[in-house]
C-alpha cells in the first residue's frame, strides 16, 4: 500500500478522526491540544488540553469525545523520533474522560473516577449505535516508585449519567474496536503484544469467560512487538498499530495475520478510516510527527457516529 503524507510537524499525533468535510482532527498528545488538519496539510487548533489528549471520537451529539491520560508520559526526542517517555507526578494532572465542543474548542470533564476509583490514565474509546462508548484505562508505569496499575475496560454513557468496569484486571489496554455487526469488542494490550476479543450480551455487558479460556485472545504477537490503537476494517479485521514493528498488523477475525503494512516509523499509532466508510485510511506516525492517507486494501467501516 503507498502512503502518501498528508500532514508534518505534529507533535505525537493520535486518536484521528475522518470527518465529512475531508479533514482529519487529530489529537497532539505532546502539543497538547486537538488539531484538524484539512487535506491541503494546513492546521487549525480547536482546543487547547490540559493533561495529554489521546483517543478521541465524535459522540452521538456530533461533539468530540477524548480520553485524557492526564499527562502521564513525558516527551523524550531520541534520535530525533518523539518517544513518550516515563511518568512524572509532578506533572500529571489526574486522568478523565472529556466532552468537547468543536465549534468553540470549549472542554468539560466528564467522568474522572468509577465507583469511587479515579480514572488512571485513559486511553482509547469507541461508540456503539445506542450512545454508549467502550474506553481503556491504559495506567500508569511509575519507574521512581517501581509500581504499574491493573486497570480496567469500560463502558459509559455519553450524556454523563453512567460509568461502570466490564473487565477486570487488564494489563496496559490501548486501542478498543467493535466488530462491524457491534456483537463483539476488541481490545489491544500495549505490553504483552496481544489483542483480545470478547462478545457483547447487551450495551455495556460482555459474555462471561472461564479462568484459563484462551479463546479470549484473538492473537498474540511474536517477538518484541508492542501494540497501540487499533481500527476495525470493512472486512472485519482488526488492524492493530505496532510498535517497535512500525506498521498496522492487519489480523482477522478467526485470529490470522493477514499483512504487516510497513510504515517506516516504529511509533506508528493509530489508524481510521473516512467518515463515510470508504477505503481511504488515516494513519499516524507519532514518532515522525505525521499524518498518512493509503488505499485499504480491505475496504473501510463507517463508525457509529460521524460530523
Amino acid at each position: 500500500m503507498e502512503l502518501i503524507e498528508v500532514a508534518s510537524g505534529l507533535k505525537f499525533p493520535e486518536g484521528p478522526i475522518a470527518m465529512r468535510d475531508g479533514s482529519v482532527i487529530l489529537v497532539e498528545m505532546f502539543g497538547p491540544r486537538i488539531t484538524r488538519v484539512r487535506p491541503d496539510g494546513s492546521k487549525e487548533t480547536i482546543a487547547e488540553i490540559t493533561g495529554g489528549p489521546n483517543g478521541a471520537a465524535i459522540g452521538p451529539d456530533g461533539a468530540l469525545y477524548l480520553c485524557n491520560n492526564g499527562g502521564c508520559f513525558t516527551e523524550i526526542d531520541f534520535g530525533g523520533l518523539c518517544f513518550p517517555g516515563p511518568f512524572d507526578k509532578t506533572k500529571y494532572s489526574n486522568g478523565r474522560i472529556q466532552r468537547v465542543d468543536i465549534a468553540t474548542g470549549a472542554v468539560t470533564d466528564l467522568y474522572t473516577e468509577c465507583d469511587g476509583r479515579p480514572l488512571r490514565a485513559p486511553n482509547d474509546l469507541v461508540f456503539d449505535t445506542v450512545g454508549g462508548f467502550y474506553f481503556t484505562d491504559h495506567g500508569i508505569r511509575d519507574l521512581e516508585a517501581r509500581t504499574a496499575d491493573f486497570t480496567a475496560i469500560y463502558y459509559a454513557k455519553a450524556d454523563g449519567s453512567s460509568i461502570r468496569e466490564i473487565e477486570f484486571p487488564v494489563e496496559g489496554p490501548n486501542g478498543i474496536g467493535l466488530s462491524p455487526d457491534g456483537k463483539k469488542v476488541y481490545w489491544a494490550e500495549t505490553h504483552t503484544g496481544r489483542v483480545f476479543q470478547r462478545d457483547i450480551v447487551e450495551p455495556g455487558v460482555l459474555a462471561p469467560t472461564m479462568p484459563g479460556d484462551s479463546s479470549v485472545v484473538l492473537h498474540g504477537l511474536s517477538g518484541y512487538q508492542l501494540l497501540d490503537s487499533l481500527g476495525v476494517d470493512g472486512s472485519g479485521n482488526v488492524c492493530v498499530a505496532t510498535l517497535v514493528n512500525g506498521g498496522i498488523t492487519v489480523i482477522s477475525p478467526s485470529g490470522e495475520i493477514l499483512e504487516h503494512v510497513a510504515t517506516g516509523d516504529m511509533l506508528t499509532t493509530n489508524i481510521c478510516f473516512a467518515a463515510d466508510g470508504s477505503d481511504t485510511a488515516y494513519i499516524t506516525l507519532s514518532g515522525t510527527g505525521r499524518l498518512m492517507k493509503t488505499k485499504w486494501t480491505y475496504g473501510g467501516l463507517k463508525l457509529a457516529y460521524s460530523a
